[in-house]
């Protein structure tokens, strides 16, 4: 089949035949726990779904062996596990029938209805259009889901059950395809489950990324886990005991249970914030359950009075919830024998909104929502479709989303009271552009806790903030450069789109032939009427001139408006050599097409489209051959090259300007030179840590450039400049210096 991520493949005459009957079994629990949440929902339609799924995936296998009917029932199941309607579960057994058969939408609609035609076509991948890579592709298909998940949530649902269940066979994939997937995974899929609340699908999405992602670190993880958890266990029990028996004193019903800490949590404090096992508070942890809100701080003040409280480990997200609705009491105590331990105390109500999240209230009836509740529970849904839909740089899209999705949070008051919540490191002017876009367009200034505070102040959580405004005031393009969030720079850049229309004409003007001129195009090679058209229409411009004023205002880089024209010139190129078929043609449209000019350096970087350029690799980030680069075109400097991941380039922290001098770079295959890499490690202070570094680096003949080590409070420090040829030299040195004895954490520094 076409989608190769899917694991579809055609089975043998014979193998259909073998259908597996406990598909036809797991349908049956689906319905009946349908029927447990909904006595009236159409459970007849669900078995007319799985029925006709069955019959058009016939033929098709799964690479782990199963027919493929398997996978479609597994997401159907767990939909109905979460209590979701009839509607939902009856489109997850139709998910992948449009995709993947020659069933079209109009089938589906007609046997279905509308509600499910929809919701299946909203988790359907575009295939109609071919785009120039697979990332515009992806972030093309995310696009439609957005869109698809501001009308009715269920995609997104359905989406994540859908995900969630080809990571669990993700073993039966290559391991390109297993990293690709797991990284997507990470990026996109666990921190949309994180902000619709659903903590047993994002634990799940985050512990079975991190296996493929950094398989020895996760072994290290359950093995540490392991080698423990027996102590664990006990001491998680004698605190539950006592919970027990001081609710019952209390008169207070409630359930006292443990929470096991995931892998990937564990692992993002261990291997990002330098920690140990050992010093993780919320490694062990109890849950109380009681009956009301009441009963919850009961349990609070009962709790700091057994046990010390950690100074500043104390959170109420029952008076101020998350965004993703979660609500609870948590507290770091110190317990016997002085080990930290956290306690989170809710109501079974915000237990079960915890678990489940959105999927907790989403109640249908004939397909229809009557909570406006949730509707307003929802608006960040529609935020986020707002701040994504006029991005079109496809790494400008993905930073964006998941600084959006997964920041951390901080929460700020307005004057009356109103809690607004924003993404760590906010500014002002974010806040200003989240409480509405006039207020954004008129901030003259701003106050925090009544002192004037300038533009590129950093909020911080319950602090209150007062925008100034004034009529005659406008953005500033520097707001570009200070603000955080997504929402605020889209809002910033339409305000330039429309205020200055004339003068991003004419800069996008500039830049297009500047950009020409480089690629030694002329504009009547590039911009005839039906390229151009291909092209405003792929970028959502209407004409050439808002093509030109997307260039002016930084919505689209002039060299990839080049790039792509230059695409359709070559094309053509090819075509009419083919046509002449003749050799003196072929040489002739061979010497009158310009060359597309590459330079090679000396240090094994390929710069494209120019020829004969100074090229130099950043220090501020060392790239090595191998990592993923890109170059940024100084003044009177040549090319400079980063890592795709340096702060330094990343476009979302680029003005529109700078964002125009990114240019595409790539390692010469037969680059055989060496780089210098910097590793820090940290661990337990001992006698001979160094000199177990030094002898991994002389076993494995590595030269060492600089060495610089240092020990505080009982922690030391070491930091090495080496000498390696590519990213699969680092990887393996990483590996050996975890390996050593009391080494906590290996990373990669810029210096």
């Amino acid at each position: 089949m076409k989608d190769t991520d899917k694991n579809i493949i055609l089975a043998p005459e014979k193998i259909p035949q073998m259908e597996k009957k406990d598909t036809d079994a797991l349908i049956a629990e689906a319905i009946a726990m349908l029927k447990e949440s909904n006595p009236d929902a159409d459970t007849e339609k669900v078995q007319k779904a799985y029925d006709f799924s069955k019959s058009m995936h016939t033929g098709q296998m799964r690479k782990s062996g199963d027919p493929y009917i398997v996978h479609p029932a597994e997401v159907a199941y767990i939909a109905a596990q979460l209590a979701l309607d009839a509607h939902t579960v009856t489109a997850c057994l139709l998910h992948d029938v449009v995709e993947d058969t020659d069933c079209s939408y109009q089938d589906i609609e007609e046997m279905f209805g509308k509600t499910v035609a929809e919701l299946v076509d909203g988790v359907t991948k575009l295939k109609q259009i071919q785009y120039s890579s697979r990332e515009e592709q992806q972030v093309e298909n995310l696009r439609k889901m957005f869109f698809a998940m501001s009308k009715d949530i269920r995609v997104i649902m359905i989406k994540l059950i859908d995900r969630l269940h080809n990571m669990r066979t993700l073993g039966f994939m290559t391991q390109e395809q297993q990293l690709r997937i797991s990284k997507e995974t990470l990026d996109v899929y666990a921190p949309l489950a994180h902000r619709l609340g659903m903590s047993k699908i994002k634990i799940e999405l985050e512990d079975l990324a991190l296996k493929y992602l950094d398989p020895v670190a996760y072994e290290e993880i359950r093995e540490n886990i392991n080698l423990k958890k027996s102590a664990r266990d006990r001491f998680i029990a004698d605190i539950m005991d006592i919970f027990r028996d001081k609710l019952k004193e209390m008169g207070i019903n409630g359930k006292v249970m443990g929470r096991a800490k995931h892998f990937y949590s564990i692992w993002r404090k261990m291997f990002t914030q330098g920690k140990t096992m050992d010093s993780l508070y919320d490694l062990f942890a109890v849950r109380v359950i009681v009956d009301s809100i009441q009963d919850c701080y009961a349990v609070l003040g009962l709790v700091h009075e057994m046990y010390t409280p950690v100074p500043m480990r104390f959170k109420d997200y029952i008076a101020m919830p998350k965004p993703n609705m979660y609500q609870s009491l948590h507290t770091t105590v110190i317990g016997p024998d002085g080990t930290p331990f956290e306690i989170q105390i809710r109501t079974w109500e915000m237990h079960r909104v915890a678990e489940n999240g959105i999927a907790a209230h989403w109640k249908y009836k004939e397909g229809k929502s009557g909570e406006s509740e949730l509707d307003s529970k929802l608006e960040w849904v529609r935020t986020l479709l707002d701040t994504q839909q006029n991005i079109i740089d496809t790494d400008e899209f993905f930073n964006a989303l998941k600084f959006d999705l997964f920041a951390d949070e901080v929460f700020v008051f307005t004057p009356n009271g109103r809690v607004v919540s924003l993404p760590a490191r906010s500014t002002v002017i974010d806040f200003a552009f989240a409480i509405h876009s006039e207020v954004g367009y008129k901030m003259s200034g701003a106050k925090v806790n009544g002192k004037i505070v300038t533009n590129n102040y950093v909020l911080e959580t319950g602090e209150i903030v007062e925008i100034l405004t004034a009529n005659t005031h406008g953005p500033s393009r520097d707001w570009l450069k200070i603000c955080r969030t997504a929402r605020a720079r889209n809002k910033i850049n339409q305000w330039f789109k429309r205020e200055r229309r004339d003068e991003n004409i004419e800069e996008g003007k500039e830049l297009i032939e500047r950009e020409l001129r480089r690629f030694g195009n002329t504009h009547a090679q590039l911009f005839k009427p039906e390229w151009v058209s291909v092209i405003t229409k792929r970028y959502g411009f209407n004409n050439l001139d808002d093509l030109y004023a997307g260039v002016g205002y930084g919505g689209v880089t002039a060299t990839k408006v080049v790039l792509r024209l230059r695409e359709e010139w070559l094309k053509e190129v090819r075509e009419k050599q083919k046509e002449e078929g003749i050799q003196e043609a072929i040489e002739k449209a061979t010497e009158n097409a310009p060359k597309e000019k590459v330079s090679r350096s000396s240090n094994g970087i390929i710069v494209k489209g120019i020829d004969n350029c100074l090229v130099r690799l950043a220090h501020c980030c060392n790239p090595v051959a191998g990592d993923e680069v890109i170059g940024f075109i100084t003044k009177g400097r040549g090319v400079s090259v980063h890592r795709a991941d340096c702060v330094n380039v990343k476009p979302i922290n680029l003005s529109p300007e700078d964002r125009a001098r990114l240019i595409e770079v790539a390692w010469d295959k037969g680059n055989a030179n060496s780089y210098i890499a910097n590793i820090r490690i940290t661990g337990k202070d001992r006698d001979g840590m160094l000199l177990d570094v030094t002898n991994i680096l002389v076993n494995l003949k590595i030269p060492f450039k600089s060495a610089n080590a240092y020990a505080k409070n009982g922690e030391a420090i070491i930091q090495v400049g080496v000498e390696i040829k590519n990213t699969s030299d680092l990887a393996l040195l990483t590996k050996k210096f975890r390996q050593i004895e009391g080494v906590e954490s290996v990373t990669r520094s810029n210096a």
